[in-house]
């Protein structure tokens, strides 16, 4: 396989380019490793707050580094995807090669490569490091894991590993920092040296230049001819580095594992994390949503009042305001949920989750990779679609792209809350478990259990293939590094906060756009007034008029008879509309809608209060807890989110499975929203 150039540049001269930019010529150094090697938490631990998040150029590829202080230098460290070999069968093993072959133009050849391997997997994690090794990469090798190997009665001696590898291995705690300065001067002794590694397991006719090592290295037939020599020679520095394990000794995770991975106990353990994790959300955010809320109610009020009245205190007030605070206040349950999700993470759960899962998802058709991009779902439907390269079968990969926006995503919650709070709050079950924590995880069940049926017809269908086996690796379990989640759940309510700014405003100020105008006059609201009973139905007469005779309400009439099944009214269909935009958006066109600004009391949360006050032009309830369910499910099955829409085009490279996507998922939407607004109506929840 070929190594990726750069188009109408000499890798050399883009180098050079590069080196000018970086300021003071400061040193570059890549970290390379396994997942679960404890790869995440050293680069953590070495940058601290000084890392940013983004995408290498053309690509969707999340691009994370920071920089580094390590003894008086500044290091620029480049975090690369977790991988496990430099075959590039994936895009993040392509990304991984071109940035140590110097092939990306913004970024200068790595000084140092870091390879982070995990002492428990020292076999499998030293296939990367030879391949480094081969490359003729300066390496420094950290050692983690190695307190969890001790436990499992499993020694490496580390001076016999340096030895046989031919490069520094420097024991380190990512945790507490042990070990950090011995590596900072492994790193700046090995970038200061011109010795570089010679992989002694190669045969002679390729120990040539750098170059030459490249070319055979990425030829089909030389790199065959090499692996089992390759294999050899890390089953020899296993054999003489480490020390046996001890086989009569069952190690505490093997016997946790016995009842967290049972195929009955393990599931219901499984649901029982999730009921507490979402009964702790609704009962931990509670009161600094309150305080949220009132603080952007009283911030409208000020507004308001300080300002001159006229379009542009409006727009500030019942637009800005109304709007991004509607989203805003919802920020407590994004950071919980995210804190919770690092937690299981960190601990090694999530991976035991996976095993559980992998029969449901096999029964289906589906590949037991499919397991970590409908995971990644859970927090936002773009980043898992991207996780999908990881699978090698393209119709197994476009299956779990079809499926991935099921997966009830972070912005989604803030419509489930919105409808819990309002109608199903303080509502117990046995007593003592919240309702809306029951609603939350029905709402979850629910998507997975669509995906699942979808993926069956997928698999069996159009996408017919058998998946290949699945072989996966259970991490030890840890304690969590704080450190570590506090950095994810801040980085992610960081992502979450910015598309609150930037979207969210924008959208919302269009909507208040297409509410406020075109202006009645009051005259004509006068002859309205007098020749109907319909604005007797608002809670303000005038501003139910203008509303109703706006952009957004002409918009929202003219879909109100294909929402009306559903028991949506057209202020509803408005809201709906909008969210196609973005999920999140709802609950902020609702508050605009419904201009929670103006009519805000201390005894009742603003929106809560107005979307259980709101009427429909008939002057009946505009919502029940009916609607509020039926609107839940529609919001669990529908495509909703068009930034993940274009990572589908992106990554299927094709319109027709998009708009397949959007279209099936929207119908699906519907007609569930359809049987559960229609049968509740009949059984008489209605």
């Amino acid at each position: 396989m070929a190594i990726a150039s750069v188009k109408s540049k000499d890798i050399r001269s883009v180098k050079a380019d590069v080196r000018v930019k970086t300021a003071k010529n400061d040193l570059t150094v890549a970290l390379a490793g396994n997942p679960n090697a404890g790869k995440t938490t050293l680069f953590n631990q070495l940058t601290g707050l000084r890392q940013k998040v983004a995408n290498y150029p053309g690509v969707t590829v999340e691009r994370k580094e920071g920089t580094w202080n390590a003894a008086g230098e500044v290091i620029r460290l480049i975090d690369l995807p977790g991988l496990y070999s430099l075959d590039a069968t994936s895009l993040d093993e392509q990304i991984a090669r071109d940035i140590l072959t110097g092939n990306i133009y913004d970024i200068p050849k790595p000084d140092v490569v870091v390879a982070v391997v995990d002492a428990t997997n020292l076999e499998r994690n030293l296939y990367l490091v030879t391949q480094l090794i081969e490359f003729r990469l300066p390496v420094v090798v950290a050692l983690t894991m190695v307190d969890v190997a001790e436990k499992r009665s499993l020694g490496v001696n580390v001076k016999i590993l340096s030895r046989m590898l031919g490069i520094p291995v420097v024991k380190v705690t990512a945790a507490s920092g042990a070990g950090i300065d011995e590596l900072e001067a492994a790193v700046l002794r090995t970038a200061r040296s011109t010795d570089r590694p010679k992989a002694s397991w190669l045969s002679e006719t390729i120990q040539g230049s750098e170059e030459e090592i490249h070319l055979s290295l990425t030829d089909d037939a030389s790199a065959n001819k090499q692996i089992f020599a390759r294999y050899g020679f890390i089953s020899e520095v296993y054999q003489r580095s480490v020390t046996p394990i001890d086989t009569l000794e069952r190690g505490y995770s093997e016997k946790i594992d016995g009842i967290l991975t049972h195929k009955f106990f393990g599931l219901l353990i499984l649901i029982g994390i999730l009921l507490i994790v979402f009964q702790s959300i609704f009962s931990w955010a509670s009161l600094p949503m309150d305080l949220l809320d009132a603080g952007f109610g009283s911030l409208a009020e000020l507004a308001k009042s300080s300002l001159p009245e006229g379009i542009l205190t409006d727009l500030i007030a019942d637009g800005i305001i109304a709007g991004v605070g509607g989203v805003l206040v919802f920020l407590p349950q994004i950071l919980l949920l995210f804190l919770f999700l690092s937690i299981l993470e960190d601990t090694g759960y999530m991976a035991r989750a996976a095993f559980l899962l992998d029969r449901l998802m096999r029964g289906v058709g589906l590949h037991g990779k499919a397991f970590v991009p409908l995971l990644s779902s859970f927090a936002c439907a773009i980043p898992g679609i991207m996780a999908t390269r990881t699978i090698e079968n393209p119709k197994d990969r476009l299956a779990t792209i079809m499926i991935a926006p099921f997966m009830s995503c972070s912005a989604r919650l803030p419509v489930y809350t919105l409808m819990i709070a309002a109608f199903f709050s303080g509502q117990y079950i046995f007593g003592f478990l919240s309702l809306g924590a029951v609603l939350i995880l029905a709402m979850y069940m629910l998507g997975i259990v669509m995906a699942v049926i979808v993926a069956f017809i997928l698999k069996r269908t159009i996408l017919k293939s058998p998946p290949p086996p699945f072989v996966m690796e259970l991490p030890p379990y840890r304690v969590p590094n704080f450190k570590t989640v506090l950095l994810n759940m801040f980085t992610r309510a960081g992502i979450f906060i910015k598309r609150a700014g930037t979207v969210i405003l924008a959208i919302s100020i269009l909507l208040w756009a297409l509410a406020y105008f075109p202006r009645t006059s009051a005259e004509d609201i006068s002859n309205i007034q007098s020749s109907t009973a319909a604005a007797a139905a608002e809670g303000s007469p005038d501003e139910g008029i203008q509303l109703r005779n706006s952009f957004a309400g002409q918009l929202g009439h003219l879909i109100e008879p294909v929402i009306e099944p559903l028991g949506f009214d057209w202020k509803i269909g408005v809201a709906l509309i909008a969210s196609f935009a973005a999920r999140e958006v709802l609950v902020s066109t609702l508050s605009i809608i419904y201009n929670t600004g103006a009519d805000s009391t201390e005894e009742s949360p603003s929106l809560i209060n107005a979307v259980r006050d709101a009427k429909k032009d008939d002057g009946s309830k505009a919502w029940t807890p009916l609607t509020a369910l039926t609107l839940m499910v529609f919001f669990v099955l529908a495509m909703q989110c068009m930034s993940t829409v274009a990572v589908v085009r992106r990554e299927t490279n094709s319109w027709s499975w998009t708009i397949f996507m959007v279209g099936y998922m929207t119908g699906l939407a519907y007609l569930a929203a359809l049987l559960t607004y229609q049968v509740g109506k009949y059984l008489g929840f209605g």
